[in-house]
C-alpha cells in the first residue's frame, strides 16, 4: 500500500497527561506536512490547534477520557464545548461499567446523546476492547451500528491494552456496514499500519507512524 494512502487513514495522536502546547503544534505541522486525517488532541488544545491549521487539518479530541464513567451530560457537554472550539471530530468512551451491568440500552441512549451534541460532527466510540469479553464486544458492535455513530474504535491506549488484529477482524463480522472501524493503541510500524488497514480498520489512532515515516526518509 502507498505511504499517503496509510498517512491518510491515520489520526495523529497525542493524548499523554503532560502534553504542552509546543508537542500539539508540532503534530498538527506533521499532520499538514504528511495529509493525516486528523490530528487527535486534548479537549483543553483544540481551540488554540484548530486556530491553528486555519481548516488545513481537522482537529479531533476526546471524550469521557480515557475511564468512560463521567455522567452522560457531563460527556455531552465536554463534546458540545469541543465542537464549539473547532473539534472537527469527536472520539467518546463508553461506560464500560454499564457494559459489565449489561445496560446495552443506556450506553446506546448515551451515544445518541453525544451524537446529538456533536451537531453533524463526525463521532466515534471507543468501547476499550482489552477490558471486555468477545460477547461484550458483539453487543457493543450491534449498539454502535444502532446509535448513529460514524465509527466504532477499540481503544485509549491508557486501558492496559491496545488494538489487536484478532478484535478489529471481529468488529468487521459485526459491525452494519455503515460502521467504519478505528484502530487505536499499539500501532508502532507501518506493517502494523498495512495489517489493520487490510483486516478493515479505515482509520489508525497512532503517533507512530508518522514518526516511522520520517525514520524512512532519513
Amino acid at each position: 500500500m502507498d505511504i499517503k494512502e496509510i498517512l491518510a487513514k491515520v489520526d495523529h495522536t497525542l493524548l499523554g497527561q503532560t502534553a504542552t502546547w509546543d508537542e500539539i503544534r508540532a503534530i498538527c505541522d506533521d499532520g499538514m506536512q504528511y495529509g493525516c486525517a486528523s490530528v487527535c488532541i486534548p479537549a483543553s488544545y483544540v481551540k488554540q490547534a484548530a486556530e491553528y491549521v486555519e481548516g488545513k487539518l481537522p482537529i479531533c479530541t476526546v471524550i469521557g477520557f480515557p475511564n468512560g464513567y463521567a455522567t452522560t451530560e457531563a460527556k455531552c457537554f465536554m463534546t458540545a464545548d469541543a465542537v464549539k472550539n473547532g473539534a472537527e471530530e469527536v472520539d467518546m468512551v463508553i461506560n464500560i461499567g454499564w457494559v459489565k451491568d449489561k445496560k446495552y440500552d443506556d450506553i446506546l441512549a448515551e451515544i445518541r446523546a453525544i451524537k446529538a451534541a456533536c451537531n453533524g460532527k463526525l463521532l466515534k466510540v471507543i468501547i476499550e476492547t482489552c477490558l471486555l469479553t468477545d460477547e461484550e464486544k458483539i453487543e457493543m458492535c450491534r449498539v454502535v451500528s444502532d446509535s448513529g455513530a460514524e465509527y466504532i474504535k477499540t481503544s485509549t491506549g491508557f486501558g492496559g491494552g491496545g488494538a489487536t488484529r484478532e478484535d478489529v477482524a471481529l468488529f468487521k463480522a459485526h459491525v452494519a456496514p455503515h460502521v467504519k472501524i478505528k484502530a487505536a493503541g499499539g500501532i508502532s510500524t507501518v506493517q502494523d499500519a498495512e495489517d489493520f488497514i487490510a483486516l478493515g480498520a479505515d482509520r489508525l489512532g497512532t503517533s507512530r507512524i508518522v514518526k516511522a515515516v520520517k525514520a524512512m526518509e532519513q
